[in-house]
């Protein structure tokens, strides 16, 4: 894909290119209330401001609507649906470009400029969608291997259900933080001795605190309770894509996962980037997931299409110390279901979806020491240390640890579509006295 120029001064490497135009919220000190804007290179292109100063004007499908870009979340923006995203995206694109067609709406517009461009470095970013509903999936197909490995043995890995269907669990919303939030190591009953004869769990903070790499993806659109979703519909209902770490309390959930699933192992902190990266923008880079050697119900039945997106991730975890090594590095085409396939899962039994709900991929992993997805499985549930730069070894994440996980497609200078960085640090637990 080859690039766009733009007027804007942008470092040919950066992942906020022409090409993507990724939407998020933000405040300033001049404009302290949380408000919409895009992302491109350095800037924060403010879509309040941009939008106060006439900047749509150009634009007059959207001019009844301008009134999403001065909400504090993007549902109402998100809500105009696909055609009217694509269309903002392109104007946006179209304004910033070099010798485009509006030149007089920003390039040449100094006032507009000092007013709507404000660099990243100067905005705080919040939370880009107000997010009622959470669902994580766990469609990442050697990621489920490696942990069936671990817990049932190589011949019993994979529970029959599993290539049948998208396997997933309602989460909890209410925790769902944007990049930055700090996460607080959870405090929960656990196992000391899994194979002493009485089964006896004490309080303690988690022992085994753990990362995943996920993607996430955002609802656009409502469907009414007792409607499926067609698989081939469900792009309509898809605004885009963010990077997510859904933090893992691994010796709380050996506890208590039986016979229901995870608990409070997973409810206490979920990290998602504040950037989303439009559906369309990820359309260039669609490709394949893994195969699925299982014949599917027609309901979830693709017939080939590239629902995928080749997006490389990569994780680096970074000590109280201040060192930072790469530990992981995969791409998101490691998946055996797609998120329209997880949608028309979801609502084939008539579950009503809202604005702003939000899906999780499950723990992407490729085959390899360095795709796996997380801790868990690099260290074999803590019999394997992993040695750090500078020296520090780690089984699972200590006080003061951060992780960081970056996405970017392609590689080609100026036409990089990227989500920014989501960063998480650990803090120690609460101490609890209930005497």
């Amino acid at each position: 894909m080859s690039p766009l120029k733009s007027w804007l001064a942008i470092d040919p490497k950066s992942g906020f290119s022409l090409r993507n135009i990724p939407f998020g919220i933000i405040s300033t000190v001049n404009a302290p209330q949380p408000h919409p804007a895009v992302a491109i290179g350095d800037y924060a292109l403010d879509l309040q401001s941009f939008t106060e100063h006439n900047g749509f004007s150009a634009l007059s499908i959207i001019q009844p609507h301008q009134a999403v870009f001065s909400q504090p979340t993007l549902n109402a923006f998100a809500a105009l649906g696909r055609p009217m995203q694509k269309i903002v995206r392109e104007y946006l694109q179209s304004v910033l470009l070099d010798n485009g067609p509006f030149p007089e709406v920003l390039q040449r517009n100094d006032s507009l400029k000092k007013a709507a461009l404000v660099p990243l470095a100067e905005c705080k970013v919040h939370l880009p969608m107000q997010i009622g509903d959470y669902t994580d999936f766990y469609a990442g197909l050697n990621h489920a291997y490696n942990v069936g490995v671990l817990f049932r043995g190589a011949q019993n890995a994979l529970q029959p259900n599993y290539k049948h269907l998208p396997v997933g669990y309602h989460g909890r919303a209410s925790s769902v933080v944007v990049s930055g939030t700090p996460i607080r190591r959870p405090n929960g009953q656990i196992l000391a001795d899994p194979s002493a004869k009485i089964k006896q769990p004490s309080l303690s903070p988690c022992k085994k605190l753990d990362m995943e790499l996920e993607l996430g993806c955002f609802v656009c659109k409502p469907n009414h309770m007792g409607e499926p979703v067609r698989v081939d519909h469900a792009s309509e209902y898809l605004f885009g894509v963010v990077l997510m770490n859904d933090w893992s309390a691994r010796d709380i959930q050996a506890w208590e996962y039986v016979p229901l699933g995870p608990f409070n192992s997973k409810n206490f902190g979920t990290t998602i980037s504040p950037w989303v990266v439009l559906m369309d923008a990820l359309e260039p880079f669609a490709s394949t997931g893994l195969r699925n050697d299982t014949e599917l119900l027609p309901y979830l039945d693709e017939g080939g299409r590239k629902s995928h997106s080749a997006i490389d991730l990569q994780v680096f975890l970074t000590t109280k110390a201040g060192h930072e090594t790469k530990i992981i590095n995969t791409n998101a085409t490691e998946l055996l279901f797609s998120f329209p396939q997880m949608l028309a899962h979801h609502t084939v039994g008539g579950c009503p979806f809202n604005v702003g709900d939000l899906m999780g991929s499950g723990t992407i992993s490729s085959e390899g020491q360095s795709g796996k997805g997380s801790l868990l499985e690099q260290t074999e549930n803590g019999k394997v240390e992993i040695q750090l730069d500078g020296g520090e070894i780690r089984r699972f994440l200590e006080d003061g640890d951060s992780i960081t996980i970056t996405g970017v497609c392609g590689d080609e200078d100026g036409a990089r579509v990227g989500f920014g960085e989501c960063t998480g640090r650990i803090e120690a637990a609460p101490v609890l006295d209930f005497k």
